[in-house]
C-alpha cells in the first residue's frame, strides 16, 4: 500500500537520475543549482526512508496480530488496531506532504483577499479570511506578511496582499484559489436578517532565482501614492507606496508594507512577477483540463467552499465534498482537512 501511496519506484528513479548528475565533472560549476540538487537528492533519501520505516512497521504490527489472534489474546488484538490507526494517519500526513511536487510548490506565496458586492457585509468577510489564513500560518509556523492593504469605510476590509513565508506555503494554499461564500445572521443587520456574502482568494507563488520571468521596463507603469486607510501598524505616512500596472496584460500590484519606496517596488516587482507566472500556469492547466473536457479555469463565477453559520453550521468544499461541521474552528484556522481534500 505504501508504495503505492507515495510511488517508489518513481521516487527512486529520480534518486538514481539526479545522483548521477551529482557525479559529472562539471556538477559544481554552477554552485547554487547544485545546491538545489543536493538538496533534493537529500529530501527523495528521507523519502525513502519514511516508506520503508512504514514497511517495518506494518510488517510489526502484522507479526503482532498474527500472535494475538492465535492466541485469543484480544488486549494484544485492541493495541494493534490502535497502533494501526497512529500509523494511518501517520501515512496520511506524509502523503499530505508528498503531493507537492509542483515547479513552486516549495516557493512561500502570495495571498489575495478581495471583498465582492455588499459593502460592509462583504468587507467583514473579508477580514474574517485575513484572519481565518493568519491563524492557519501561524499553526504553521509561517510568516504572515502584510504587503498591501485598503481598510472599509465601516468595518473589514475591501482587498489586501499578504505574502506567506514558509516552505511550501503554495503548495499548501494553492487550492484556495476561488471564490469563497459566507451565510450567517449579519452582526450589521439591525432587523438581524440572514446575509450571503462573498469574497474571492487568489493565490501565487513567491518568484524566487529558480523561475524565470521576462519582464520588461517599458511593460510597466509605475505609479507612487500616500498610502491611505484605518491607521495602524500596515499603514504609510509618507508617499513611498508603489502601484504597477503590468500594461500587456492589465495587471496591478500595489505595495504599502515598506517605508522605504525602493523596497515596495521591490517587492511590488516580485508580487507582478509571480501573479504572471501563476497567470501562465493557470494558462497551461486550463488548457490541459479543457482537453480532457473538465472545468475552465478559475473566475468569478467559481465558487469552491461555503461557510454556513445559520440556519445550520457546517463549511462545505464544493470541489472535494468534503465537509466539516465546526465553522468555528475552520475559521480559527484549522482548514488542513479542507486544504487536503483537494490535494488528495
Amino acid at each position: 500500500m505504501y508504495g503505492v501511496i507515495f510511488d517508489l519506484e518513481k521516487i527512486q528513479k529520480q534518486l538514481f537520475k539526479l545522483k548521477a548528475l551529482s557525479e559529472e565533472e562539471n556538477f559544481w560549476s554552477d554552485n547554487e543549482k547544485a545546491k538545489k540538487v543536493m538538496v533534493e537528492i537529500s529530501e527523495l533519501d528521507q523519502s525513502i526512508k519514511l516508506i520503508s520505516d512504514f514497511e517495518n512497521k506494518i510488517t510489526e504490527v502484522k507479526d503482532f496480530f498474527n500472535i494475538a489472534n492465535d492466541e485469543n489474546d484480544q488486549l494484544m488484538i485492541s493495541e494493534c488496531n490502535n497502533t494501526l490507526k497512529e500509523l494511518l494517519s501517520d501515512i496520511e500526513k506524509s502523503e499530505f506532504q508528498m503531493q507537492f511536487h509542483g515547479e513552486a510548490d516549495s516557493n512561500s506565496c502570495y495571498l489575495e483577499i478581495h471583498a465582492g458586492a455588499g459593502g460592509t457585509e462583504s468587507q467583514d468577510w473579508a477580514q474574517m479570511l485575513q484572519r481565518m489564513y493568519m491563524r492557519w500560518s501561524e499553526r504553521k509556523k509561517f510568516k504572515f506578511k502584510v504587503v498591501y492593504e485598503s481598510f472599509g469605510e465601516e468595518a473589514g476590509i475591501k482587498s489586501c496582499t499578504v505574502l506567506v513565508e514558509g516552505k511550501y506555503a503554495f503548495g499548501y494554499l494553492k487550492r484556495e484559489s476561488g471564490i469563497h461564500r459566507l451565510v450567517r445572521i449579519s452582526p450589521f443587520d439591525s432587523n438581524s436578517r440572514r446575509h450571503t456574502s462573498f469574497s474571492s482568494v487568489w493565490i501565487s507563488p513567491y518568484v524566487d532565482e529558480t523561475i524565470e520571468i521576462n519582464l520588461q521596463e517599458k511593460d510597466m507603469r509605475i505609479d507612487t501614492f500616500r498610502a491611505s486607510g484605518a491607521g495602524g501598524q500596515h499603514v504609510n505616512t509618507t508617499d513611498s507606496a508603489i502601484r504597477i500596472t503590468h500594461i500587456p496584460t492589465g495587471i496591478v500590484v500595489q505595495c504599502q508594507n515598506e517605508r522605504s519606496q525602493h523596497k515596495n517596488k521591490a517587492i511590488a516587482i516580485n508580487l507582478l512577477k509571480s501573479k504572471l507566472y501563476e497567470m501562465e500556469m493557470q494558462k497551461i492547466e486550463s488548457e490541459k483540463k479543457a482537453s480532457e473536457d473538465k472545468k475552465s479555469d478559475i473566475g468569478w463565477g467559481n465558487q469552491i467552499r461555503s461557510y454556513v453559520l445559520h440556519p445550520y453550521r457546517m463549511v462545505k468544499d464544493l470541489r472535494s465534498d468534503y465537509e466539516d461541521s465546526d465553522p468555528d474552528a475552520v475559521l480559527d484556522g484549522d482548514i488542513d482537512k479542507l486544504i487536503f481534500s483537494n490535494i488528495k
